[in-house]
């Protein structure tokens, strides 16, 4: 072996390189160990009795065997009984050498044993993706001799610290599985050392009797303790460190962060400030009062803007669901413009729009294996249900259950499924029914009050005219949680575009037929 090769972590990467001050100490430690050689004895040539006696003295698991120290590379000073355990980098190459003493504790030698290209204890199991990594040598040898699936690794200095210098020895483990004590320093010592590794990989053994520690019982099944690990980190807990930079990059693009904004509405991007993925959207209104009619104004809106669109609609046909749309694009009543029907209906095609088949009421289940589907494959940000209490569903088993409960139900998952698929969710519900004269309210969402609770934006379509002669229609934003800016968005219909979008001022009109004929 060439000692004077030394592995340094580099952005991840192994470099193989000299240095000259590394370079120095392990020509120091070569040297040293050359003239102690003479001294030094395999644990082969060692017969039963003085190699059991050894155990004994230094406390060493009596299962370990005289083949399986051979193996590690480990020697013996039988004039001073000291023991040497080869350290190791991430090529496999010796680089330090662990010391035990016939005292009790272990010790490291800094001056001649120990360099800063220092390695740690590992078994012969090279192919293996995963590693038990423990802190002592007996539970090391245990576990070593128990021939596990996994690498062995022992930590050169226990639990007092882990090195920046042998993290690449860890580098080529998909897992690594934690086996330390159960107290309260080795456990803080033990999340400190899983950041260094990167959490996501690392696991741990939970505490019992049979795993306690030190030191192992090496009757037990190894394999079947180890495949018991829990995930030291959580997909639903996190922490400020993981969020820091996103925080950041928020602060900093604070119109992205807003959403994406309407162009035909634009009092509701001054209310709502902006569409976002991974909310969850509740919009209700009478009967009659054009719900329907403007929610695929404002899905088209954001749709016409790139926004992957997946509409829902249980109650009207597709076939005339899309008609409205294409007609709100176009802004002509296309049924007095044939001609221009094919032009429009290029560009509609265009848009990334996607409809669900359903029609009437369907089981929730069936829905969101489509959803999930049309998320994965066609990469969906915003999905539009048309409505809410087609999904009630007239199955046997929904016949047993109560209606309220079952709303709800349908509304946990598709808050959940809005957070998970970081999707935008709008779901159209109708109102209890109230007085003509009242308005709605959030009290007004048919159901319970889980609706109301989960959305993060509550819209309100008040219609009027049929209460007061001056009545108006107009949409109220009753919740926004994002900025907790509320207010209304007068509503004018217009038959021939189908539009609920403000009117252009006479003035903007000439000016685009001016820029058309310079044309």
């Amino acid at each position: 072996m060439d000692m004077s090769q030394y592995i340094s972590a580099k952005k991840g990467n192994v470099k193989i390189g000299k240095d000259p001050m590394v370079e120095e100490e392990l020509e120091h430690l070569s040297q040293y160990l050359k003239s102690k050689k003479r001294n030094t004895t395999s644990f082969m040539d060692l017969n039963d009795e003085d190699f059991n006696l050894i155990l004994e003295k230094f406390e060493l698991p009596e299962c370990a065997s005289k083949e399986l120290m051979h193996s590690l590379g480990v020697t013996v000073d039988l004039s001073k009984m000291h023991i040497y355990f080869p350290l190791k980098n991430s090529a496999l190459e010796v680089v330090s050498y662990k010391v035990l003493k016939e005292r009790d504790d272990y010790d490291i030698k800094p001056k001649l044993l120990y360099t800063k290209q220092s390695g740690v204890l590992i078994s012969n199991n090279a192919k293996s993706k995963s590693a038990v990594i423990v802190a002592n040598i007996s539970d090391f040898l245990i576990l070593a001799q128990s021939g596990v699936s996994s690498t062995v690794i022992c930590l050169p200095n226990e639990l007092a610290s882990l090195s920046q210098h042998i993290l690449p020895c860890f580098e080529r483990f998909n897992k690594l599985i934690l086996w330390f004590q159960s107290d309260l320093a080795t456990w803080e010592n033990a999340r400190n050392f899983a950041r260094k590794f990167v959490e996501k990989r690392c696991l741990f053994i939970k505490h019992a009797d049979r795993n306690k520690l030190p030191h192992l019982d090496p009757q037990q099944n190894f394999n079947s303790t180890i495949s018991g690990a829990q995930p030291m980190w959580h997909k639903s807990i996190t922490t400020f460190a993981s969020l820091r930079q996103e925080v950041l990059t928020d602060l900093m693009n604070v119109d992205r962060v807003q959403g994406i904004k309407w162009n035909r509405f634009p009092t509701l991007n001054k209310i709502l400030k902006g569409h976002r993925r991974g909310e969850l959207s509740i919009f209700t209104g009478p009967t009659g009062s054009g719900k329907t009619t403007f929610i695929s104004e404002y899905s088209l809106d954001l749709a016409m803007q790139g926004i992957n669109t997946l509409w829902g609609s249980f109650e009207i046909r597709n076939a005339r669901l899309a008609r409205t749309m294409l007609q709100q694009m176009s802004g002509i009543a296309l049924d007095e413009n044939l001609d221009k029907y094919d032009f429009w209906a290029d560009k509609f095609e265009q848009l990334p729009i996607y409809y669900m088949t359903f029609h009437g009421q369907q089981s929730i289940k069936v829905v969101m294996e489509a959803i999930e589907h049309a998320v994965y494959v066609h990469d969906i940000s915003h999905v539009i249900i048309d409505n809410l209490q087609f999904m009630m569903g007239t199955s046997e088993d929904s016949r047993h259950m109560d209606r309220f409960w079952k709303q709800d139900l349908i509304v946990a998952n598709f808050r959940s499924f809005a957070t998970r698929r970081n999707c935008h969710v709008t779901l159209v519900i109708h109102p209890r029914k109230e007085r003509e004269d009242e308005d709605l309210t959030t009290s007004s969402i048919f159901g319970g009050a889980k609706a109301s609770q989960e959305a993060d934006n509550i819209l309100i379509i008040q219609d009027k005219r049929l209460a007061s002669i001056k009545g108006k229609k107009y949409l109220q934003i009753c919740k926004n949680r994002y900025s907790g800016d509320l207010g209304i968005v007068p509503l004018e219909f217009d038959k021939t575009s189908l539009s609920f979008a403000p009117k252009k001022k006479k003035s903007d009109d000439k000016r685009l037929k001016q820029q058309e004929g310079s044309e």
